[in-house]
C-alpha cells in the first residue's frame, strides 16, 4: 500500500499550485483529477487578470502549464472520479474512486464549484458564444456593447456593477421585485445610469443566430412575454460547490462550501480546502493559487507533528 505525503483532489489552479509547492518541498505528491488540468479555468478563452501575462492567456494553456510545472518537480497526475473519502484514521486518509483507493497522510481538496445554470435547452451550446458565468473573466469582450445579467444576489449585482463600467448598457433580470444582495451594493447600482432592471421576470429562451442575440423573458406576475436584444448573457444565480463526495466527513457551511479559513485548514486535522470549494470572499484564479501555496505551508507543519 503506497501512502502519499500529500494527495490533492482536483487539478485546477489551486490543486496544481499546491502540487508544485508540495513537490518542491520534497513531499511525495499526487494530484487526482477527474478530467484534465485547469478545472473551470480551462474553459475560459482568455484570462486577462492573472499577473504576468500582459496580453492575456487562455485558460487551457495556463492549466496545462501549471500541471507541467508541478510534474517537473515530481508531482504525479492520477485520474479518477472520487466517490467518497474516509478521514477517520489518525495517520492516513483514504480517497476512494470507482476503481481504486488512494492513501495519504494529508489531503487537499481542490474540487472547485460549478456555476448554476438556467437549464435552458441551448444554454450549453452557447457557452463562449454569448453565454458566460464570470463577468470579471469575460466582460471585457463586450466593451461598448449591451449585455444582460440574470440574478439578484451579491454576485449578480457585483457583476452588473462591473459590466456597467465596461459596456454600453446592462439589463439586470431578476425573479423578484427587490434585490437579494446586501444593501451596500444597492445604491451604486441604482445610480448607474446604464443599468435597466427587469423585475419579476424569468428567462424562458435564449435567442441566437449561432451567437446570443438576446432572450425571451416572462413576467412572473402577469404571464406576459417580451424579447430583449443584447450581445452577452451573464448567468449569476449562484454556484454549487463540488462537495457531494464528502458525505458528512467535513464541516460545510449552509451553501455546501467547506468551512476553512485563510489557513485552509478544515474541521479534520490534516485535511485542507483550497480554491473555490472553501468559504471565502473572492473566487478568482489568483486567490486559488494563493490557497494552494498556503495549504502546503500548513500541511508541512502537520506532517512534522506526526
Amino acid at each position: 500500500m503506497h501512502i502519499y505525503d500529500t494527495l490533492i483532489i482536483g487539478g485546477g489552479p489551486a490543486g496544481y499550485t499546491a502540487a508544485l509547492y508540495a513537490a518542491r518541498a520534497g513531499l511525495d505528491t499526487a494530484v487526482l483529477e477527474r478530467m484534465s488540468a485547469g478545472g473551470q479555468m480551462g474553459l475560459t478563452d482568455i484570462i486577462d487578470n492573472y499577473p504576468g501575462f500582459p496580453e492575456g492567456v487562455d485558460g487551457f494553456t495556463l492549466g496545462m502549464n501549471m500541471q507541467a510545472q508541478a510534474e517537473r518537480f515530481g508531482a504525479k497526475s492520477l485520474y479518477g472520479d472520487v466517490t467518497e473519502v474516509d478521514f477517520t484514521d489518525p495517520i492516513f486518509k483514504e480517497v476512494i474512486t470507482a476503481y481504486e483507493t488512494h492513501y495519504a497522510r494529508t489531503v487537499i481538496i481542490a474540487t472547485g464549484a460549478n456555476p448554476r445554470e438556467l437549464g435552458l435547452p441551448n444554454e450549453q451550446a452557447l457557452v463562449g458564444k454569448g453565454v458566460h458565468y464570470c463577468a470579471h473573466c469575460d466582460g471585457r469582450f463586450y466593451k461598448g456593447k449591451t449585455v444582460a445579467v440574470v440574478g439578484g444576489g451579491n454576485s449578480a449585482v457585483s457583476d452588473a456593477l462591473y459590466l456597467s463600467r465596461v459596456t454600453e448598457k446592462v439589463y439586470l433580470i431578476h425573479r423578484r421585485d427587490t434585490l437579494r444582495a446586501t444593501k451596500i451594493y444597492h445604491e451604486p447600482l441604482m445610480k448607474a445610469e446604464n443599468v435597466e432592471f427587469i423585475w419579476n421576470s424569468a428567462v424562458t429562451e435564449i435567442l441566437s443566430d449561432g451567437r446570443v442575440t438576446g432572450v425571451k423573458v416572462q413576467n412572473l406576475k402577469d404571464g406576459t412575454e417580451r424579447e430583449i436584444t443584447f450581445s452577452g448573457l451573464f448567468v449569476s444565480i449562484g454556484r454549487k460547490p463540488a462537495t457531494d463526495f464528502l458525505h458528512g466527513t467535513l464541516e460545510l457551511d449552509s451553501y455546501g462550501y467547506i468551512v476553512a479559513d485563510e489557513t485552509t485548514r478544515t474541521s479534520v486535522p490534516g485535511v485542507f480546502a483550497v480554491g473555490d470549494v472553501r468559504t471565502k470572499a473572492l473566487r478568482q484564479v489568483v486567490t486559488a493559487v494563493a490557497d494552494g501555496a498556503t495549504a502546503i505551508h500548513y500541511a508541512e507543519e502537520y506532517l512534522n507533528e506526526l
